[in-house]
């Protein structure tokens, strides 16, 4: 600061001499800029005498004058030093960014970008504008540097719209083949469920058609001479009553049937009803004994009959207290009461051989299917004596059932189930 003051003056005093001052005269002192300094301006005139301030006073003015342009250029030095700490961190940002250093420094710890500022302010703005460029160049370097690595955790938002419509046309195309290959499966599966029941179907004609050959004309020797066989626990093979039942207050079923099945023969036959499909249902299922419920009321059975061998079974019930009784081969195992009791079996259901109906005539369970043989099912509305069980059982009678006989044109067979000619009355005699 004092130097430029002395800077000034020294001017002032040359110019004086030069306009052919005295030594002693006075003289007024102009504060000048630092680049008026520079350019050699010509002192202004001096003032006249008549009124004018004491030199002490325009020498002051001078001082202040000169203090005020300092501060300024002080003021504009402090900014542009802010300018360039600002720029210095965005770009020491973007390199870390960039590869991960952090710009460098001198061995004085200033910014390396700065160097040592002169202390001409001519000087200062010029190299402040070659730095400011120089940081424009670097941060231009950077940004290219920025779009060419993708592997960078900031991307520029052009190549990240880039990203997201590949990404967007990827699910699209991913989507795509999901439903195609849901289609696929869909006719795959109904193709299969096509051929399958052609090939039942084929299977069907083919036994039934091996049937007729082996005896020989197209009918039994007798209407009730046929068994039923069920030869695999499956929820596709059943038989079918073909008639339905009255409304009853007691009844009588009876069959022979013949089955080594383990665990539990399964359902040798069941009857349902709209709003109940455990009306009437004779079960053997794992390792529980046998079962009747009615009405969906259950009671246990003292019957065994897994041993592979024909048994006839035959089953009393009356609506009054719920009364039963259970047969085997003729004799008498079990009775009791309390069974639905004052219930009377509803008319109208199905009758199924072979499955239990979790609705009226269908959705059936593989594990309670029944695995063997059936024949001579017949049922009465009423309860037998003991005695016409007992000829039943002893083939000293034939005595079919009032409401339901057992005759070839009152039974269907479906999924693989079939008919043979037999006669039970004998077969039972081979396994005696």
């Amino acid at each position: 600061m004092l130097a430029l003051l002395a800077a000034g003056v020294a001017l002032a005093v040359a110019a004086a001499a030069q306009d052919g001052l005295a030594p002693g005269s006075r003289f007024v002192c102009t504060a000048l800029t630092p680049e008026a300094l520079r350019a050699g301006c010509p002192l202004p005139a001096a003032p006249m005498q008549g009124g004018a301030p004491s030199p002490e006073e325009e020498l002051r003015a001078a001082v202040l004058q000169l203090r005020e342009t300092v501060v300024q250029q002080k003021e504009t030095l402090g900014a542009q030093r802010e300018a360039i700490r600002e720029l210095t961190g965005k770009l020491a940002r973007c390199e870390g960014l960039a590869g991960g250093k952090a710009p460098g420094k001198t061995a004085t710890g200033k910014d390396a970008t700065m160097g040592d500022l002169p202390r001409d302010p001519g000087q200062v703005v010029e190299q402040l504008s070659r730095s400011l460029q120089t940081l424009k160049d670097r941060l231009e370097s950077l940004e290219h540097q920025l779009r060419g690595n993708v592997s960078n955790a900031v991307l520029p938002s052009d190549f990240r719209e880039v990203l997201q419509r590949r990404l967007g046309e990827l699910e699209r195309q991913l989507l795509r083949k999901v439903a195609e290959l849901e289609d696929e499966k869909s006719l795959l599966h109904n193709e299969t469920s096509a051929h399958r029941q052609k090939t039942e179907s084929a299977l069907n004609a083919l036994l039934q058609r091996v049937t007729e050959l082996e005896r020989g004309n197209s009918a039994f020797k007798s209407p009730d001479a046929f068994k039923v066989s069920l030869p695999f626990r499956t929820n596709y093979l059943y038989g079918k009553i073909k008639k339905t039942l009255p409304e009853l207050y007691a009844f009588t079923i009876c069959l022979w049937l013949r089955s080594s099945a383990s665990p539990g023969i399964g359902t040798p036959f069941s009857y349902a009803v709209p709003g109940q499909a455990n009306e009437i249902v004779l079960i053997e299922w794992g390792n529980n004994p046998i079962e009747l419920l009615i009405n969906d009321k259950v009671t246990q059975l003292p019957l065994f009959v897994s041993d592979g061998k024909w048994h006839h079974v035959c089953i009393t019930w009356t609506t009054r207290d719920g009364m039963w009784e259970a047969f085997q081969d003729g004799e008498k195992l079990g009775t009791g009461e309390n069974l639905a009791p004052w219930h009377p079996i509803k008319p109208g259901g199905v009758l199924i051989l072979g499955q239990e109906q979790d609705t009226v005539g269908g959705r059936f369970d593989a594990t309670q299917a029944f695995v063997g043989e059936l024949s001579q099912f017949n049922i009465w509305d009423r309860v037998l004596r003991a005695q016409e069980i007992i000829n039943i059982a002893n083939c000293s009678t034939s005595m079919p059932g009032n409401i339901v006989p057992w005759v070839d044109n009152n039974v269907d067979v479906f999924g693989g189930a079939t008919k043979w000619p037999v006669e039970t009355c004998e077969e039972r005699l081979l396994d005696l």
